[in-house]
């Protein structure tokens, strides 16, 4: 579909029905709420023409206030606001499920990047068999984490589904019904959740979503690439779950916690099968046949309903193997296809449907490491060497009782020990990975080995994947060394071949490029993946790397087709694995027709890249230096950003940054280490990277970039990074994410900053290079606008844009009475708080 005809068709389906359905809100029965809609478009009148007349938001909100409303006190104009801030939360779920309800008609099954085309080029280029020898060695995994990036409570996400579904059936009557129930829903959650709600929260998707999609996609590319003697493997499509066992920064995470959401994981995939074999009975309703299915059916109600009871995978693969021996030699095998599709998916999710990881932050491994000497070892603790620790760790026959300590020591220890029962519940593919936050050195590796042999694991029983998570510029410049010298130790060599020598590694992008900013992370991850790419394969070892990819582009999302298949062959490509969170779920993967599609892209993109080749994905020694250059001085242009005096106090004071610990959207603390001081070492990526969202600024996406382009323009070298451009596909990738990050920002809002006494000079620092990077990016590129080749993204920027702008107007107002200390703290606080949910949902398609 060319461009125009595709922007046609999203004027048609998206705007022209956003129009329609959005008259019905006139009439929505909102508590004294009767004329939001006819005053909404005239604050966003105010805000439009009064940021481009250069008034703050403090005018635009108060002039709003004098012209189009007779209100007099405080009270009456926040209670305003208020209510424009639910109607308008209101308005992003209506244009979410109408853009998603669009999702079929907008994308093709032959679009580029989808297994029929993939089919279609395979047989053209004669790669068939080379793509099927693909297939073989290589999977794609989706770790489902539960950071708060959106959350709609789960009532809500109810909504939002059902909503979908009447907007694709055109049903005027259920969407006015659906937009009732919405306007009396509460949108807040009352309390924080807690992980346990957290990961009900995913596990509803799982059911509803992945469990049909994931067996649909894999019977499409068994029936596109299967022969006779080529079965695509079970494994092609994973995925991972963080929710219950992710305890870094998370106090609330214990082991209790983590066994619960293994059970519920469990439970969920027994119900899944429960429900799929209730509509298989009804076709194979022949004799010999349904009295199995029967019978297997009681088994998988009492392993849900009664506790003594369970039920493993091999066991419920050996009653379908039995009715499909008789259905094929008793009743010509008719259905046998359902029967099929039920067996593949048992195959793929087992009894634990997604592996729960384990994740906890290095330092805390190392205190635990540290109480656990000092109370049972003879070593002095003070004066004792990484190696003698080490040493007494590796040699040890001491074997610990969890209630021999205290605290996070004893909740460590006991989750070590309850590993093993969720193994032998939910399968070994249920729990088989311990990650290893902020990793910077060997002894991060070997503590959480040794934790393993003090709970009275034998080595050749630690079924575990032990990976660390390298995500600072240290860590990851540390990366090559320390897997080398994991790999040459004969105790950690011997657990790695009984792990079939397949080491998997994490990369974090998010703290990366909070740490070294954009360009800078994305190269030296790009780096230390082909070190670790060689190191791996000189020993031996199939590395697998697994990306810490948040939702945008600075936290190392945006496209990611174009991201996996820009990678070389320096770079190993055994599986595509990255975390996908908070508003990257709902809206790339939210719901059976986005989901589907967007899996294809993703196992394409890993295929293509071994299969076709490419010139453009491979650097030469050229680009290489070029890229390095480049990346050095934006690195400059960052660090020197960050060690500005103004840096955090600008966050802390003029963003949103305080208010994300205040939202009751996520159970995990928004700053690592407690009380004083806020440092930048302290802050999370996640609300660091979403304050710089809410201002308009998206900073981390794009600073640093322009000042390294225009220090090449002015030594005369400007054709060298077009030819970069043209000719290198991970660059192009780069350059088109971080104009994506740009398209988002929109510094007319907080241009009043500018007359800050404290913060003016620091607020111009950030337009200028704003400023510079757009006009360097669009000289680079040679478009006229932002994002010039993404028609469908950028009307959709638009149009949520145009959505929130006076939400924008009502957050900046309020953040400006709490700065100056006028009036009630309590109310404006509130109001930041409410616009937060807003923006971050509206900025849905940042992946």
């Amino acid at each position: 579909m060319l461009h125009e005809e595709k922007k046609e068709k999203f004027r048609q389906l998206v705007e022209n029905k956003f129009q329609i359905y959005n008259s019905l809100f006139m009439s929505l029965p909102y508590d004294k709420m009767s004329n939001i809609g006819m005053l909404l478009p005239f604050l966003y009148e105010e805000s439009k023409a009064g940021y481009d007349a250069e008034k703050s938001p403090e005018e635009i909100v108060e002039e709003f206030f004098s012209k189009h409303t007779d209100l007099k006190t405080e009270e009456q104009k926040t209670e305003l606001l208020f209510k424009i801030i639910q109607y308008i939360e209101r308005q992003v779920v209506l244009y979410d499920s109408i853009e998603d309800a669009a999702f079929p008609q907008l994308h093709a099954e032959s679009d580029a990047g989808t297994v029929l085309q993939l089919h279609e080029r395979a047989l053209q280029e004669h790669q068939l068999e080379a793509t099927r020898k693909k297939l073989k060695d290589f999977a794609i995994k989706l770790v489902f984490t539960a950071h708060p990036t959106q959350f709609y409570p789960n009532s809500v996400q109810r909504i939002l589904h059902d909503l979908r579904s009447a907007i694709m059936n055109d049903s005027i009557t259920e969407i006015d019904t659906l937009l009732q129930q919405l306007g009396k829903t509460p949108f807040l959650n009352k309390e924080k959740p807690t992980p346990l709600d957290e990961a009900l929260s995913i596990i509803f998707y799982l059911r509803y979503v992945y469990y049909d999609t994931i067996g649909e996609l894999y019977k499409k590319i068994k029936n596109s690439f299967g022969t006779p003697n080529f079965t695509p493997a079970e494994d092609l499509i994973q995925m991972g779950f963080w929710p219950g066992g992710d305890r870094d920064g998370n106090p609330f995470v214990t082991a209790e916690i983590t066994q619960q959401v293994a059970q519920e994981l469990h439970l969920s995939i027994l119900k899944s099968y429960y429900a799929h074999l209730k509509k298989i009975r009804r076709r194979l309703s022949f004799r010999g046949v349904s009295e199995i299915l029967n019978r297997l059916s009681d088994d998988l109600y009492e392993a849900i309903f009664k506790e003594e009871s369970d039920i493993s995978d091999v066991q419920i693969l050996n009653k379908i193997k039995e009715a499909e021996k008789i259905l094929v030699e008793q009743h010509n095998g008719l259905f046998k296809n359902i029967l099929d599709d039920f067996k593949d998916r048992v195959k793929i999710f087992g009894t634990h449907f997604a592996t729960l990881d384990i994740r906890q932050d290095s330092r805390i491994h190392q205190e635990i490491i540290d109480e656990i000497i000092a109370k049972k070892s003879d070593l002095d603790l003070e004066n004792a060497s990484t190696e003698e620790k080490l040493n007494w760790l590796m040699t040890t026959d001491v074997v610990l009782s969890p209630s021999d300590f205290e605290g996070i020591t004893k909740d460590t220890l006991q989750n070590v020990y309850n590993i093993k029962d969720i193994q032998h519940k939910n399968g070994e593919r249920g729990m088989h990975r311990y990650i290893i936050s902020n990793s910077e050195a060997i002894k991060d590796v070997l503590n959480v080995f040794a934790l393993f042999r003090l709970c009275g694991y034998r080595e050749d029983e630690i079924n575990i994947d032990i990976v660390p998570l390298f995500e600072t510029m240290e860590g990851l410049d540390r990366a090559q060394k320390v897997m080398k010298d994991l790999y040459e130790l004969p105790v950690y060599r011997k657990h790695l071949d009984r792990r079939k020598s397949i080491q998997t590694i994490m990369l974090g992008f998010s703290d990366g490029t909070k740490d070294g900013g954009y360009l800078k992370a994305n190269w030296e991850i790009y780096e230390t993946k082909e070190q670790l790419t060689k190191v791996s394969a000189d020993y031996k070892v199939k590395v697998v790397f697994f990306d810490g990819r948040g939702g945008p582009p600075a936290r190392g999302g945006g496209k990611t087709h174009d991201f996996y298949a820009s990678q070389g062959k320096t770079i190993a490509n055994h599986q595509i694995e990255l975390t996908v969170q908070g508003q990257t779920i709902t809206s790339v993967f939210g719901n059976k027709d986005q989901a589907k599609y967007n899996f294809e892209q993703l196992l394409t993109a890993g295929i293509e890249n071994d299969v076709f080749k490419n010139s453009k994905k491979d650097l030469t020694d050229k680009e290489r230096k070029l890229i390095e250059e480049l990346a050095e001085l934006s690195f400059k242009k960052y660090s020197d950003l960050k060690a500005h005096p103004r840096f955090v106090p600008y966050l802390q004071e003029m963003s949103t940054l305080e208010f994300y610990g205040k939202t009751n959207i996520g159970s995990r603390p928004t700053k690592r280490g407690a009380g004083g001081e806020l440092k930048f070492e302290d802050l999370r990526a996640i609300p660091f990277v979403g304050s710089w969202s809410q201002l308009k600024q998206n900073v981390p996406g794009f600073f640093g970039f322009g000042f390294a382009l225009n220090e090449l323009k002015n030594a005369g070298r400007f054709e060298e990074v077009k030819n970069l451009y043209k000719g290198s596909d991970f660059f192009k990738t780069l350059v088109l994410n971080s104009m994506m990050s740009m398209n988002k920002s929109y510094f007319p809002l907080t241009s009043y900053m500018k007359k800050n006494e404290k913060f003016g000079e620091f607020w111009t620092i950030l337009f200028e290079e704003y400023n510079l990077s757009k006009e360097l990016m669009l000289e680079l590129t040679g478009f006229q606008t932002l994002m010039e080749e993404e028609p469908l993204s950028r009307l959709s920027v638009k149009i949520r844009e145009k959505i929130v702008l006076p939400l924008l107007s009502i957050q900046q107002y309020a953040l400006i009475k709490i700065q100056k200390e006028e009036g009630n703290r309590s109310a404006y606080e509130k109001l930041v708080m409410r616009s937060l949910f807003g923006n971050i949902n509206a900025s849905r398609n940042s992946a």
